[in-house]
């Protein structure tokens, strides 16, 4: 399906999704021995219970494979025209990851990119795979987010060893109308550069280059806990009043929201200034923590898998991350088959 003069250009409709975690359960209490707290301590900050951690000799392209395979057998075919890959934890610089996740996949010749926004990783691709359907440059996309944070993640910082975990989603997005069951509505991104340092990786980019001569500083993850809190709160409730603006929609008339897993304080938060009921908000951060680009993808997968997301819910779709970014969708839910 192409646009053409005098009709709608396509728009990006939901037709496969998938999901995959790391066998490895790394509870709250492995993590509460090294830091010198307990496992209430960390429930009670983060809403998290446990995390999963890719085993050595498994990295980002691994999962990324297992996710996307499990969403193509969801779609019912393994077809698709692009893989846009969601990372901040690609297996090297260059190249990136997404040609060789979908040479794995065998998808050898599509277009294949990957795509860096953080936590907000996700949403942003969604939206690139809704450019590349509107303009015909393809009729289905295969949209990834895939992490290994466990990589960059320093085991004795409280800020972050607490809240993030390795693992991977995917759907598939094909060219459809706009009135159909899984057609997203318009897309509302943003970003903030002066938050730059909040969150992020310092250390291996052409700025600040890999080097360690005083035996103490290494590439990890970084975090401003209480700045990144109270900009995902405004940042994200923005974004979802506005997705709901967009697509027509008042709050109250919206069924389920599904927001970037980062903590389970930033859920209760929007809740409250949102005036939405916390039982309409997905959740599955006690089970996997903050898996930044894989978050939003894992969270639908998994809500779908538990019966909390069914078809015909009016569902908004948020995230927030480093850079700082942020973006929202919409979406009213389609019937979806299972990837397993």
């Amino acid at each position: 399906m192409t646009a053409g003069r005098g009709t709608a250009a396509p728009v990006p409709v939901l037709c496969g999704l998938g999901s995959y975690l790391p066998p490895t359960r790394v509870p709250n209490e492995d993590v509460a021995r090294v830091l010198g707290v307990t496992d209430d301590w960390i429930h009670q900050r983060t809403g998290i219970r446990a995390r999963r951690r890719a085993d050595p000799g498994t990295a980002t392209v691994e999962m990324a494979v297992e996710a996307g395979a499990r969403a193509l057998k969801s779609q019912g075919h393994g077809q698709v025209d692009a893989v846009l890959l969601a990372t901040t934890t690609p297996d090297r610089v260059t190249p990136s990851c997404a040609p060789e996740v979908a040479s794995r996949l065998g998808l050898t010749g599509v277009a294949a990119l990957d795509l860096n926004a953080a936590c907000s990783g996700f949403v942003y691709a969604l939206s690139v795979a809704a450019g590349y359907i509107a303009t015909g440059t393809a009729e289905r996309v295969l949209v990834i987010g895939a992490e290994t944070l466990s990589a960059v993640t320093n085991p004795e910082d409280r800020n972050t060893a607490l809240v993030f975990g390795d693992g991977a989603g995917a759907a598939v997005l094909r060219a459809g109308h706009p009135d159909e069951p899984g057609a997203f509505g318009p897309f509302v991104l943003g970003s903030d550069g002066t938050g730059v340092d909040l969150v992020g990786t310092p250390l291996g980019g052409s700025r600040t280059r890999y080097a360690y001569p005083d035996g103490q500083s290494a590439p990890y993850l970084r975090m401003d806990g209480r700045q990144v809190f109270r900009n995902a709160v405004e940042r994200m409730g923005g974004a979802i009043r506005h997705a709901a603006d967009k697509a027509g929609w008042d709050l109250p008339s919206v069924d389920r929201i599904a927001t970037h897993q980062a903590n389970a304080r930033i859920s209760q938060a929007l809740a409250t200034s949102l005036a939405v009921p916390q039982e309409r908000w997905l959740t599955n951060i006690e089970h996997v923590g903050n898996t930044s680009a894989a978050s939003v993808p894992l969270l639908l997968d998994h809500s779908v898998g538990n019966g909390s997301l069914t078809p015909g819910a009016r569902l908004v779709i948020a995230a927030f991350g480093a850079g700082l970014t942020w973006g929202a969708t919409t979406v009213v839910w389609p019937e979806t088959a299972p990837g397993e």
